[in-house]
């Protein structure tokens, strides 16, 4: 389809700095992003002829962005939210979600990413890096309901690691070629769920695909410590001394990285991807983001799962990046907002290999959010940015669109999303597991 938002404030992510004007869409990609005007020079600017708009839209004022980009998360553990609360993250781990998860089957896991991807829309999600259980099924769901994925193998010594990493490579070629919406990359769980032998036949497998890895990385100060008594370094160390990091990838939290740990992020190109409400809930501690700012290191924002959240709402994210920042270096000025905006869109989109999605600009997709300016919240507009940060949330978010296509707008989601029989769905799940 083709689209044409007109009366918009836009802001490319490009920079900070707000247009007025339009943003054209068509069938997946953005045509044209300006201040709008004669529609014939503009299709002459672009070498077309003219354009039949499937759908004008007047944006009344209100803001086009690029979509955030939630750059680790746990889909499927819908099931579990606020189900195992109150918990530290080792007992929460293997005495509730564990146990849990090991009921679960593939279509389970199915509808109950349906569920998160409800979620997603209405926060202006509109990419996510995935972990999770039998991932062709939280594919399938993802492309079904639109929604762009990448997915991260999740690998662990709990399983048959032989036949772990068969299926890994396995799925490299298929789900990295399943639809345009997905995508598959290399991983495992966290190091203290695996042996030395899978790591370095993961790393192996890194070298062999000349691939990024992502894993859990530097959690907690208890990780951190195990892995030092095991092998004598911390787990940052002892993954480069494999050659994990050779072609690249990063870690989900690196709450507790020391300095040495920050110079192989930076020298290997590594991006950190913070998850501040998790690590809030758990009491893992707060993340050193402007250590890592200071050394350019490419910072993301993931939710994690909502059993450790417990909501998949980046607006919220967001404010804790920079919140828990500024109580950390006692300082107001640290971390400041419109870098925050940078790492839910832009450095998300990097970390993920997205590089197509990551601003508002002609030849990109067309993932694009709204957000209504016209709510108190939001008013009056001294900073926009800064606002959607300090005290945007997701009643703002008026409009998701991924790929071309609007999924959720004014409160409803698309024609052939069902919501009530996914909610139905995921409570008889939950019902059967009890």
């Amino acid at each position: 389809m083709n689209y044409r938002f007109y009366h918009a404030k836009i802001l490319t992510m490009e920079t900070t700095a707000i247009v007025e004007g339009e943003l054209w869409v068509q069938d997946d990609k953005i045509l044209y992003v300006g201040e709008g005007g004669d529609a014939a020079a503009i299709c002459q600017s672009l070498s077309i002829e003219s354009i039949l708009w499937d759908r004008e839209i007047d944006c009344g004022g209100n803001l086009l962005m690029p979509g955030f980009k939630d750059a680790h998360t746990h889909s499927a553990m819908t099931f579990l939210r606020s189900y195992a609360d109150d918990l530290p993250l080792q007992d929460w781990l293997f005495k509730q979600v564990f146990p849990m998860e090991a009921k679960l089957d593939g279509e389970m896991i199915y509808h109950l990413t349906k569920l998160a991807v409800l979620e997603y829309l209405t926060s202006g999600i509109t990419s996510i890096f995935d972990m999770y259980l039998t991932p062709e099924t939280t594919a399938r769901a993802c492309v079904e309901m639109g929604m762009r994925c990448v997915q991260v193998s999740g690998i662990s010594g709990q399983d048959n690691f032989e036949q772990s990493l068969r299926q890994m490579e396995e799925r490299y070629h298929t789900l990295n070629e399943l639809d345009p919406l997905h995508s598959y990359f290399i991983g495992f769980h966290a190091e203290y769920t695996c042996s030395k032998t899978l790591l370095e036949q993961v790393a192996a497998m890194a070298h062999k695909y000349k691939a990024p890895v992502f894993t859990h990385l530097s959690e907690t100060k208890a990780e951190v410590d195990g892995c030092k008594e095991r092998y004598g370094m911390s787990p940052v160390k002892l993954l480069d001394s494999l050659g994990m990091f050779d072609y690249g990838g990063g870690g989900y939290h690196c709450v507790w990285l020391d300095e040495e740990d920050m110079d192989i992020f930076a020298k290997r190109g590594l991006s950190v991807v913070t998850n501040p409400g998790s690590n809030t809930k758990l009491a893992s501690g707060i993340a050193p983001i402007s250590a890592y700012l200071k050394r350019g290191i490419n910072v993301a924002i993931g939710t994690d799962g909502p059993a450790s959240n417990n909501c998949l709402d980046m607006f919220r994210e967001m404010f804790l990046v920079t919140g828990l920042a500024k109580l950390k270096e006692q300082d107001a000025a640290a971390v400041d907002a419109l870098e925050v905006l940078k790492m839910a869109t832009v450095n998300g989109a990097k970390a993920m290999s997205l590089l197509d999605t990551d601003v508002l600009a002609a030849g990109k997709q067309a993932d694009v959010i709204m957000i209504d300016l016209h709510q108190p919240n939001m008013q009056p507009l001294n900073h926009i940015p800064k606002n959607i940060v300090y005290s945007g949330s997701k009643q703002n978010v008026k409009m998701t669109m991924i790929r071309g296509r609007i999924l959720y707008e004014n409160g409803q989601f698309a024609n052939k999303i069902d919501e009530k029989e996914i909610y139905g769905k995921a409570n008889e799940i939950i019902d059967s597991l009890r």
